[in-house]
């Protein structure tokens, strides 16, 4: 399915509860806001940046509420914002009992973290602390706002069972990925190739949650997939309710060689000239094989440019729980590289590497979050989609947007990747003609995505509106 499907155009709702709120700043004291993530990084990473937005822009009271583990993993794991600033939100530890934590499989046929089934379920277990939570912080607010990730269950709340409270879904994915889900459904294909039939059985059981919801909030803009947000007001999921574009949710860091804290993979980039070197990591919930790890090596090692290469394993439950496991590289491959490249087997702040200067194109999986950061920061993207979203996301970036080449077409997921492949993709983006004009389009788009989180911005007035709509 291609971006150039048609699309019908829609009346653009955020705009309809514009003029009966705006400008209604005051009250807020009285109304408190409760952010109830999904406990996996790409989901935690992209509330958290909602709920710093909402209590340093806006000045509301926000409580984040987790288990313990995943809190810590949240606050451990910020990004683009001072580490003082979380001293403004509220964390909640929902208890949890212990849960099965299996390590990923990199040789599966299906590339989706079906390793962590345990903990998507066992979100079901909170929703007694939660509406506990929700009771106790209604009865000291006018208003209670509950945003939570759509794919956490919220059964036991209703926008209707608390008298001053309302509830909004925060749809992680992109809109593209909603629109060609809906496509595929119509047209009786199933999703199992890009999740697992566990995880549909899952997010089936929450969709009820959909009717209670009063919005959707979305981590994306219209300067990036207008046409998708409109045609999704007449899709049945969103029920024509008003849909919130505030994105991109993650800041964009400056540069600062100055901070004595910085991250050693940003010293290196230091010495590096300005957008020579390919970042290449794959997310926290995707895992690769020891023979294609040895593939990307070979291929980046013949390419001749320089790389910034995260090598780890994908999360599991409890991240604090096990340490990664080791992939395997050819012999004296990190030896030979050394100078023009560097494999990182931790986490790294992906944010402040594609902002970096040195930074000049991203092999990604193509996760949701990585294709925000990446467009924030005008970084053209090598697409490499493993699962879920990805697929989608990839099409949007590389034929929608024009700011990234594909690394393996999908129909082609279960290959291993050759060396060649990997060499030509990044003299595609670092080298020639083509490569120029991709790197100039990322780097407008960067701009003007910027652009619409500031002043007069098409999301940073969709967040006016809203916040204005619950001072109501």
């Amino acid at each position: 399915m291609h971006h150039t499907l048609k699309i019908y155009k829609c009346l653009d709702r955020t705009s309809k509860l514009s003029s009966p709120f705006a400008g209604e700043m005051s009250n807020a004291d009285e109304v408190t806001v409760v952010i109830v993530p999904f406990p996996a990084h790409g989901h935690l990473n992209q509330l958290l940046h909602l709920s710093l937005l909402l209590s340093t822009r806006y000045g509301l009271t926000v409580h984040f509420a987790s288990t313990a583990s995943h809190n810590r993993q949240a606050k451990l794991r910020l990004q683009g914002w001072p580490l003082s600033s979380l001293s403004s939100i509220h964390f909640h530890d929902l208890p949890l009992p212990p849960i099965p934590s299996p390590p990923p499989n990199p040789h599966s046929p299906n590339s989706f973290p079906t390793h962590l089934q345990p903990l998507f379920e066992a979100t079901d277990l909170i929703c007694s602390a939660l509406s506990s939570l929700f009771l106790s912080l209604s009865a000291s607010s006018r208003r209670l706002v509950v945003i939570h990730d759509h794919i956490i269950s919220l059964d036991g709340f209703e926008a209707t069972a608390i008298p001053n409270g309302e509830s909004y879904a925060f749809r992680g994915p992109s809109a593209a990925f909603h629109f060609e889900a809906a496509q595929l459904m119509k047209q009786g294909a199933g999703l199992e190739e890009l999740s697992s039939p566990e995880f549909i059985r899952f997010i089936e059981r929450r969709r009820r949650d959909v009717v209670t919801s009063s919005g959707f909030i979305m981590n994306t803009c219209r300067e990036v997939e207008s046409e998708f947000l409109d045609i999704l007001t007449l899709q049945e999921d969103f029920l024509g309710k008003p849909i919130f574009a505030i994105g991109p949710l993650n800041p964009v860091p400056m540069h600062n060689n100055t901070d004595i804290n910085r991250d050693e993979c940003l010293e290196w980039l230091d010495g590096h000239p300005p957008c020579s070197v390919v970042y290449v990591s794959f997310g926290t919930m995707s895992t690769i094989s020891d023979e294609q790890a040895e593939q990307l090596a070979y291929g980046l090692r013949r390419s001749g440019h320089r790389f910034l290469w995260v090598l780890r394993d994908a999360d599991r439950a409890d991240i604090f729980a096990f340490e990664s496991s080791y992939r395997r590289l050819p012999a004296g491959f990190e030896k030979a590289v050394e100078g023009v490249g560097k494999v990182v087997r931790g986490w790294v702040p992906q944010l402040d590497v594609l902002a970096h200067r040195a930074t000049g194109g991203f092999m990604s999986h193509c996760g949701w979050n990585s294709c925000m950061e990446a467009v924030s920061c005008g970084v053209p993207v090598m697409a490499w989609p493993m699962h879920s979203d990805q697929p989608a996301n990839a099409r949007l970036l590389a034929e929608g947007l024009k700011v990234g080449v594909v690394v393996r077409g999908w129909d082609r997921r279960r290959e291993v990747v050759p060396a060649e492949r990997v060499e030509e993709v990044v003299r595609i983006v670092l080298e020639g003609e083509e490569g120029r004009r991709m790197r100039e389009k990322a780097r407008e788009m960067g701009e003007t995505v910027r652009a619409a989180q500031k002043d007069g911005g098409s999301s940073k007035k969709a967040l006016d509106v809203l916040v204005a709509h619950w001072r109501r």
